[in-house]
């Protein structure tokens, strides 16, 4: 029995056939959960042929495995956009030019930059101090044994927070942020031209979307160890940070960046935990002493004022960046179909 015209509207977009958001999201979610159960299954044999492996081995084995898991959630990502959404990888945010990897270069100084700031305030505010340099650490997050060389367990946790990175960004920056601007098209006023077709000024949804993928971002992070409210917030503005970089260049290239260099530098070049989680080595080993209001306590800067002075001092940068590479600040509502 076909469907009555009703019913397919509600389901189809009659503009081009697609699902609608709501549903499109539904069947995404399924699509990255089956991508990922694989790759779940797969990170689990590498892990156990290489668990009881020399250290060096077991350390690659364990973090490839980790990697591979998060790798596989990316896969998921891409396949729902691709053929659920049906977007290209250009309405992803990739494209093969010489802006997308100026982008990528400033997003990942400006991510090495700012836990420089995090650390030069709290220096001078006496909240931390250098205990030692190129140290491993027994509590590690990442599956790296402290007998494991600290420039290959560096490498390890870089090709990690790569994966996460790029994860991340697809799923929040990329994927959601795109699907549910176009539901919340009722946003946005239809304006009639001179032919008599409507076209949306897709804004409001575009700023709504990147919201309320904001609220997602920190929210994913309330249960990580130590996790606070504060911490949730203020990681919920740095999502906003990142979509601002999406929404202005109409690229996910510095969001990308900035999230793989961020969670290195604060982690394994200053030695502060990350969003809760510690790293098997660092450069710099601190011991902090100031309030956790301030610092973030052991969930990290992420919890702590001081990192609104980077947030601040990120912004700024972001700003100046988008006025010089593109001319001025606008949103690319072509992140969005009509």
């Amino acid at each position: 029995m076909s469907p009555t015209p009703s019913a397919y509207r509600w389901l189809v977009r009659s503009e081009d056939g697609r699902l609608r958001a709501p549903w499109r999201l539904v069947v995404g979610a399924v699509v990255v959960v089956l991508v990922g159960a694989l790759g779940t299954a797969a990170a689990a044999g590498l892990d156990a042929l290489t668990r009881d492996a020399s250290p060096a081995v077991a350390a690659v084995g364990g973090t490839a495995a980790l990697t591979l898991q998060i790798g596989a959630l990316a896969v998921g990502v891409v396949a729902a956009a691709r053929l659920v959404d049906e977007r290209s990888y250009t309405a992803l945010g990739f494209e093969r030019s010489r802006d997308w990897w100026a982008d990528l270069s400033f997003g990942l100084a400006l991510g090495a930059a700012l836990p420089a700031v995090v650390f030069a305030v709290e220096l001078a505010a006496g909240y931390v101090r250098v205990t030692g340099t190129f140290v491993s650490r027994a509590d590690a997050s990442v599956p790296v044994a402290p007998a494991v060389d600290p420039r290959l367990a560096l490498a390890l946790v870089a090709a990690y927070f790569v994966a996460v990175a790029v994860f991340e960004e697809l799923l929040f920056r990329a994927y959601l942020l795109a699907t549910l601007a176009e539901g919340l098209a009722w946003l946005d006023a239809r304006a009639v031209g001179v032919d008599g077709r409507g076209t949306r000024d897709r804004r409001r949804a575009l700023v709504g979307a990147a919201v309320l993928t904001s609220l997602l971002f920190g929210a994913g992070h309330a249960a990580n160890p130590a996790a606070t409210a504060r911490g949730v917030v203020i990681i919920a503005c740095y999502g906003g940070l990142l979509a601002a970089t999406v929404l202005l260049t109409g690229r996910i290239a510095v969001a990308v960046g900035f999230h793989l260099t961020w969670n290195l530098a604060v982690s394994s070049v200053f030695g502060f935990p990350v969003s809760g989680f510690t790293t098997p080595v660092t450069v710099l080993a601190v011991e902090q002493s100031g309030p956790a209001l301030v610092t973030g306590g052991r969930f990290g800067p992420e919890a702590g004022l001081v990192s609104l002075v980077a947030l601040a001092s990120g912004t700024a940068a972001v700003v100046g960046w988008v006025r010089r590479r593109e001319g001025g600040l606008a949103l690319r509502t072509t992140l969005v179909d009509e």
